[in-house]
């Protein structure tokens, strides 16, 4: 019974971790930045473009609408609907004011405005969203092997600073793990 418990236990911290993960790696994006989502002005059409290529998107961020809920909207629509302007088979609309949109896949996700003629003035949005990055294992070379080590000239890149961070959370989690399952073993 003791095992069942503590292979419960043990199970809960394997899925808080990689929740947290996710979490850490999560960015929201407020879309157009201060100017929210409105009908661009007229010598500005391509400023939603010029947002999106500015960012770097990846599943599990979120893009925040911000948008006067009287006289726009924010709806989701297919890859000929978007270039068309066709706002008449949205595959989600949204009318609040405030809507949050989670990018739970890799791959192009398309916006246009449901206001009449706002997307033709450029207020239509294209985020393409990356997959999720996870670095390739370390490989260990054997201490008899030497020849196997890389060349002294040839030493890898350093590893951007947030997957640094990630790790370093990941790594005191599962530290923290270990010893909490050797106290509840002496329980």
């Amino acid at each position: 019974m003791k095992g069942d418990n503590m292979s419960l236990w043990m199970m809960m911290v394997l899925v808080l971790v990689l929740l947290n993960e996710a979490t850490i790696n999560a960015k929201e994006f407020k879309v157009g930045d201060d100017l929210g989502w409105q009908e661009p002005d007229t010598n500005d059409t391509l400023v939603y473009d010029q947002w999106a290529a500015s960012k770097r998107f990846h599943v599990g961020d979120s893009l925040f609408f911000e948008y006067n809920k009287k006289n726009d909207s924010v709806l989701v629509v297919e890859k000929w609907d978007y270039y068309h302007c066709n706002t008449s088979k949205p595959i989600t609309a949204f009318d609040n004011g405030e809507s949050m949109v989670e990018l739970d896949r890799p791959g192009p996700y398309y916006f246009v405005s449901g206001a009449p003629d706002h997307c033709m003035k450029g207020q239509r949005l294209l985020v393409d969203v990356m997959a999720p990055h996870h670095p390739p294992p370390s490989v260990a070379v054997p201490p008899d092997h030497p020849h196997l080590l890389p060349h002294p000239d040839m030493s890898p890149s350093p590893a951007p600073a947030s997957s640094a961070v990630s790790v370093s959370v990941e790594a005191t989690l599962l530290l923290l793990t270990f010893v909490l399952s050797i106290f509840a073993s002496f329980a």
